[in-house]
């Protein structure tokens, strides 16, 4: 009899405790499984749904993405501990108390939020901007709440925290549709000045993607110890200003070397004082 009323006992157990307990934690791991993976996929779906919107900025793009999906998870974690009979009200105080307490203690993580916001909401630069922040130059490629992905012109993946963004000085290269590339050729003081000019307004002429307005400007810059030093400044679009640069500093020097226009090297007249032919005075 004994043995038959422990067997008892533990069966009892296992009913009124066991058995309520593994079903609550199979339906709070069912709700979790489901949860991550709505999440997931709601997030992808507003993602490729943003990106192909053209209302949409770009920019904003990943940080929507990211926020319904942690939206998701945390009603998520909410129907989870509801399940084994948590007050979700409680729960947001208690949430909101220890966040409190987290945001003291990560005052630097903060500030890359606030800057994170300023960011977005100033819009200084956009995804695919190519960027020169405090001596760094990058290509945008995400811009989030705490941290900013770049990568460098020979393609190295870079991470900038954004209160480092916003705190230093931003050039934006692609802000504007066109740019103006600044050109200095050196040509010798024995070679006509006006004939100089004109080889290089030809081949501004030539050059497709040189605008039209603004105007080139070709004037002569400045006199050097060994040159003169024509001033060179046509306008392009941006995305075009690399190329156009490096193609027309080739094509204007090959036409001054087939039109006779020489650029010199550096040279000094040296002139000694206190000698007679060719011998010490003294």
């Amino acid at each position: 009899m004994g043995y038959e009323s422990q067997l008892s006992e533990i069966n009892e157990v296992v009913v009124q405790t066991v058995i309520p307990y593994g079903l609550d934690i199979l339906g709070a791991i069912i709700i979790f499984i489901v949860g991550w993976v709505v999440a997931g996929w709601v997030s992808k779906r507003i993602y490729k749904a943003c990106t192909e919107s053209v209302k949409v900025d770009q920019t904003l793009t990943p940080l929507i993405a990211k926020i319904v999906k942690y939206v998701i998870l945390f009603a998520t974690l909410l129907a989870v501990l509801s399940q084994f009979g948590f007050e979700t009200t409680s729960l947001v105080a208690l949430l909101g108390a220890a966040g409190l307490a987290i945001g003291f203690a990560l005052q630097g993580t903060l500030s890359n939020v606030a800057s994170g916001v300023m960011l977005l909401t100033f819009r200084p630069f956009e995804v695919g901007n190519f960027v020169n922040i405090g001596g760094t130059l990058g290509i945008v490629d995400e811009i989030g709440l705490f941290l900013t992905k770049m990568h460098t012109l020979d393609n190295v993946f870079l991470i900038m925290p954004n209160s480092r963004i916003w705190g230093n000085e931003i050039l934006n290269y692609s802000k504007n549709e066109t740019r103006r590339v600044d050109l200095v050729f050196s040509i010798s003081y024995s070679d006509d000045i006006d004939k100089a000019m004109q080889l290089v307004k030809d081949e501004l002429s030539n050059e497709k993607r040189v605008l039209k307005e603004p105007e080139p400007l070709i004037a002569v810059g400045s006199l050097g110890d060994s040159s003169v030093d024509l001033m060179v400044r046509p306008w392009t679009l941006s995305a075009d200003w690399w190329m156009t640069q490096l193609d027309l500093t080739k094509k204007i020097k090959q036409r001054f070397d087939k039109e006779g226009i020489t650029i010199p090297f550096p040279q000094r007249d040296v002139h000694l004082s206190g000698t007679e032919n060719g011998k010490d005075a003294s």
